[in-house]
């Protein structure tokens, strides 16, 4: 692969990357991306906990794809986990590994759990509407 592509493939992975990171924590916060952001959470933490059966609790194929880039691009030692790489990449600094599992696992269930519950709301408030009142 030329060094072109592969510099591209890098900007690639990290901007999608970083956007998808954003909007699985974020997405719940607008109305309309309220339904997309239930699906994309549950398709990450079915991607960390039923393919991380098979190829390591955390698995993102993502990673896997960028990380396959970088090493093709010469880079070694790269952190254990994507978040690390984000934020060394963008702020220049390593936090512990633990500190950053429990605060993506955190950040995960969270916007889960706020994602459920607004989607529960907004289906209920959708029914509630649909339904003509009696006379």
């Amino acid at each position: 692969m030329s060094d072109f592509l592969l510099h591209f493939l890098d900007v690639f992975f990290f901007v999608f990357h970083l956007i998808l990171v954003l909007f699985n924590l974020l997405g719940w916060i607008w109305k309309k991306t309220r339904r997309l952001n239930l699906i994309v959470l549950l398709l990450t933490l079915f991607s960390w906990f039923g393919l991380g059966l098979f190829y390591g609790i955390g698995f993102c194929p993502i990673t896997e794809w960028h990380w396959s880039v970088l090493a093709q691009l010469g880079q070694t030692g790269l952190p254990d986990s994507y978040i690390s790489y984000l934020i060394y990449r963008v702020l220049g600094i390593l936090p512990p590994q633990t500190l950053v599992d429990y605060a993506t696992m955190i950040g995960a269930f969270l916007a889960l759990a706020i994602s459920v519950v607004l989607n529960v709301r907004d289906y209920k408030q959708r029914k509630y509407k649909t339904v003509a009142p009696s006379v």
